[in-house]
């Protein structure tokens, strides 16, 4: 929140105000990481990912030479060529990135190559585009190959184009390297690339910090409350007090005042309660003239007796705004420091069995300077290591000897960097796109560095998705993301990255990544990957942004726009982006306004992200975006006046994400499904994630063989014609359907018969179902089906019908000899069951004390089966003492965090479909 609009809450009438500000260190200053200046000297820190990108290029050249057989012999020979020479200059590359940090030239030379690299990977991308695009004139019959054929894209003038491109690529990358000879560089053959290591298991999180997560802070955390809770006479002639907290970055002064903010008495003090974070890019001067004039807004109509907790690194800062002393917070003991380390480094218990490793760690803490920062990340670091050697690497360090001053934390963090596999340390340098103190969601993060490459297939054909994840998990591990929210049924979490960590990331990504206004000049030619996270959209669109465009190299790859408020206001805008950055992989315009598309967007050949966020103003999308065959993810949420799809976009050869809510939309039969009609052999088989949301026409899903095959997520809210399901989703892992009160959750066919096959949902592990009335009792392929075996958690909220999870005395009909007998204890695998706001449910199954593995049961809202399962004394109490974790309650309890859904997060970047059923969740607040 920018510190101007905090005077839009006008109505603080009660002695109640808290906040934080967060500041960076002015005392130990940085060189600006900003691509708009000039170039200064070479960054020891900036990573230049050339043996990455050579691996990437080697493994797409070899899958062009398995697929593209039919190829010329010129072009063939000259992919050969190529290949070789990638292979020749990736065996020196380790060496010559180790080396580069004391040689300028080397790193002239490493600056080169990838810039070629990059190039090669644009030509090798188009005859993957050209691969995609023979599969659909193959689908497509003679007609449309012969069209094909005689069109502006004939494969055998593309071809001869593209053999031309890869003969100047490889006589470049062959002059290129002819120069490492006089580096003397070691050749280090059949490195592997390395795969993330052990991880620490996810543990749940809320949106505030649990006390016994924090070790050493307790005196402090006291005396700050005592200081909020002090009445002075000061307070009487002012109507807010601030107390700044001041301490090194690293030193957890924003945990301690998350620890205060919902300390209980805190909350019953002070009756209003806020928290603000005041970004960092601007100078001290501005930024307290800002706030000065922001708090004198709030003076004006807050209540005597409000306090502001300020977090600052600069006592100067502090002095400046505090009414009240600084409070200083110091850095941990040795042995508190211990305490946190071990929490990291290893199991619980396993630091007794190794008395070696944890005397390594004592000489490791000791260096820390009483960091919490550092000492989780290098804990995380050496989780699971029992190696001695890797300890001692990291205690004999060189980096110690620098001081304790932002450099040397930063130097310090690094360890822990230089330890990630190759991909996921460029996943982590995407990550400085973003501004400081940006809410990271899981779901748009890995889709966005799908987008830009950094995630290939494995050799093991794991979902990229998954490793992503993977990799998510590895920066957890080492907590280079923190503050992190994971809802309660497993479909998402969020995160935040400390400020220092950030710096990381700004200073390893600085040769490719860099965040700029529409001011800025010089901007570097070696920057590939764009954001304007503060950018203020120009008054002068049709002048400004195309001279902006301008200063940029027309090989950029991402163009982002995070926490824009408005965005483009003219269609102008996104043709500017598509006649100049032909090769861009990621195009963010949320929040733009524009009616349209252009037609011209198929051109963007090679584009995977496309992100149309809250344009409330675009109608249609132009039938020739289901063209770009290489698009994985598109995001419709809150385009209120979109009136159409285009009418092939199941035929979309690769798109894995597709989030659509309109409000006016007539789907297009061929789309998802309006009416009857004959589908082809490909409709939606890549896509991995359909949300949808206020289709009111939309009455069934696309049936027939490979159609959703591949779905793993299926989220469905307020469409009020939809009557059943396809009945063949064999992937999909988690279900979510809410506000759909025609639906029938027997699997039919489009004639709306049920039938007999029940076994397409053999994956299912998550379901949740919300304001569905025509829900009176668990479906029978729920419990007869496949789905018995693999369904982990059941969420049933706000259905007012239903009156029964499973009638015992009903007749099973006959379904085969495979099929279970009926009975609720077939679910074999459920952990989780939630069970809120339907008053009809009064009975559980007389089996229910069989469901072995389940570990939460929560009742809520349901009165009459909530008095049946009073602890001791109800009825069925016998049926649910097994499980460990139980919430009962005959109405909800807003404080409960148990009684959650999903997350706020959750909700807030997917909002209709989530927002509509969980609204009590929306209320949980950090």
């Amino acid at each position: 929140m920018k510190l101007p609009e905090l005077t839009r809450f006008t109505n603080l009438t009660a002695a109640s105000l808290a906040f934080r500000f967060s500041f960076i260190s002015t005392v130990f200053p940085l060189p600006d990481p900003s691509a708009c200046l000039p170039s200064p000297s070479p960054n020891p820190m900036a990573e230049s990912f050339a043996f990455n990108i050579a691996d990437k290029l080697l493994g797409k050249a070899t899958s062009l030479l398995v697929d593209q057989v039919s190829l010329a012999s010129g072009v063939y020979t000259e992919l050969e060529n190529l290949k070789d020479t990638l292979s020749a200059v990736k065996a020196v590359l380790l060496d010559a990135e180790e080396q580069q940090l004391n040689n300028h030239q080397l790193t002239d030379w490493l600056g080169k190559l990838k810039d070629c690299f990059y190039d090669a990977e644009d030509v090798l991308d188009e005859f993957g585009y050209d691969s995609l695009l023979r599969e659909v004139v193959n689908e497509g019959g003679f007609r449309r190959k012969v069209r094909h054929f005689f069109s502006t894209s004939n494969p055998l003038a593309f071809r001869f184009k593209m053999g031309s491109k890869i003969k100047e690529i490889r006589e470049r990358l062959d002059k290129i390297a002819a120069d490492a000879d006089k580096f003397n560089l070691k050749k280090i053959m059949g490195v592997p690339v390395a795969m993330p290591g052990p991880r620490r298991e996810r543990e749940m999180t809320y949106s505030f910090v649990r006390s016994s997560d924090v070790i050493g802070r307790d005196d402090d955390k006291e005396n700050i409350i005592q200081l909020l809770m002090m009445q002075s006479s000061d307070d009487d002639k002012e109507n807010v007090s601030v107390l700044p907290l001041v301490g090194i970055g690293g030193l957890g002064k924003t945990t301690l005042a998350k620890l205060v903010y919902n300390d209980a008495r805190v909350v019953k003090h002070f009756k209003k309660r806020m928290w603000v974070c005041v970004s960092d890019e601007f100078d001290v001067t501005r930024l307290i003239k800002e706030i000065i004039t922001s708090l004198k807004a709030l003076v004006d109509v807050g209540a005597k007796g409000s306090k502001i907790i300020v977090t600052a690194c600069d006592k100067l800062v502090a002095n400046v705004m505090g009414t009240h002393p600084m409070y200083e917070l110091k850095g941990l003991s040795d042995d508190e420091c211990l305490s946190v380390f071990i929490r990291y480094a290893f199991k619980d218990g396993e630091d007794k069995q190794n008395p070696k490793l944890v005397r390594i760690g004592k000489d490791i803490i000791k260096k820390c300077q009483g960091l919490p920062l550092v000492v989780k990340t290098l804990g995380g670091l050496l989780y699971l290591k029992t190696n001695e050697n890797d300890w001692v690497r990291v205690r004999d360090s060189e980096c110690w000897q620098l001081e304790q001053n932002k450099d040397g934390i930063l130097s310090a963090l690094k360890l822990s960097y230089d330890d990630l596999s190759f991909d996921v340390k460029q996943c982590f340098a995407s990550c400085s796109l973003f501004p400081k103190d940006f809410q990271f969601h899981n779901i748009e993060l890995i889709h966005m560095w799908m987008g830009q490459g950094l995630i290939q297939p494995s050799e093991k054909k794991e979902e990229m998705e998954d490793i992503d994840n993977q990799y998510l998990d590895e920066l957890l591990q080492i907590s280079f993301f923190q503050d992190v929210e994971f809802d309660d049924v497993g479909l998402s979490c969020s995160f935040k990255m400390h400020d220092l960590v950030h710096d990381l990331a700004l200073l390893v990504a600085r040769l490719d990544c860099s965040t700029l206004n529409f001011d800025c000049k010089n901007i570097s030619t070696k920057v590939r990957h764009v954001s304007m996270p503060e950018a203020e959209w120009p008054e002068e669109e049709e002048e400004k942004v195309p001279k902006f465009f301008g200063k940029l190299n027309n090989n950029i790859r991402t163009i982002s726009f995070p926490n824009i408020v408005d965005g483009a206001r003219s269609e102008s805008f996104a043709g500017s982006c598509i006649l100049r950055f032909k090769y861009i992989r990621v195009l963010d315009l949320q929040k733009s306004s524009f009616e349209a598309l252009p037609n011209s967007i198929c051109n963007l050949k090679l584009l995977r992200y496309l992100n149309l966020r809250h344009n409330r103003h675009i109608k249609r999308l132009p039938n020739s975006i289901c063209k770009l065959h290489h698009l994985q993810t598109l995001i419709l949420e809150g385009c209120e006046s979109l009136e159409e799809l285009p009418r092939h976009i199941g035929t979309m050869m690769s798109l894995r994400l597709l989030i659509v809510e309109p409000q006016q939309i007539a789907l297009p039969p061929q789309a998802l499904g309006k009416r009857e009609v004959k589908v082809g052999r490909r409709c939606f088989n890549s896509l991995r994630f359909l949300a949808l949301a206020d289709c009111y026409s939309l009455e069934y899903l696309v049936e027939g063989m490979g159609t959703f095959t591949t779905l793993r997520t299926l989220i469905i809210d307020a469409c009020p014609c939809l009557s059943f399901l396809p009945k063949h989703l064999p992937a999909l892992e988690t279900l979510v359907i809410m506000d759909c009160k025609s639906l029938d959750l027997g699997v039919g066919n489009k004639n709306g018969e049920k039938e007999d096959d029940i076994r397409g949902f053999g994956s299912l592990r998550i379901l949740i179902l919300s304001k569905l009335p025509k829900l009176e009792i668990l479906p029978r392929w729920l419990i007869q089906g496949p789905t018995s075996n693999t369904l982990l958690g059941l969420f049933i909220e706000s259905c007012d019908n239903f009156r029964a999870l499973w009638e015992e005395e009903e007749e099973s009909p006959s379904l085969g000899s495979s099929v279970l007998p009926e009975g609720i204890d077939h679910l074999i695998a459920l952990r989780q069951l939630k069970i809120k706001y339907c008053p009809r449910l009064s009975a559980l199954p007389k089996k229910m004390g069989n469901l072995s593995a389940l570990t939460h049961l929560t009742i809520e809202g349901c009165p009459k089966l909530a008095n049946r399962c009073k602890r001791g004394t109800g009825e069925y109490w016998n049926k649910i003492a097994h499980v460990p974790d139980l919430y009962i309650s005959d109405y909800s309890d807003s404080d409960e965090e148990s009684g959650l859904f999903l997350s706020k997060q959750l909700v807030e970047r997917m909002k209709r479909w989530r927002n509509k059923a969980f609204s009590n969740s929306a209320n949980r607040t950090v």
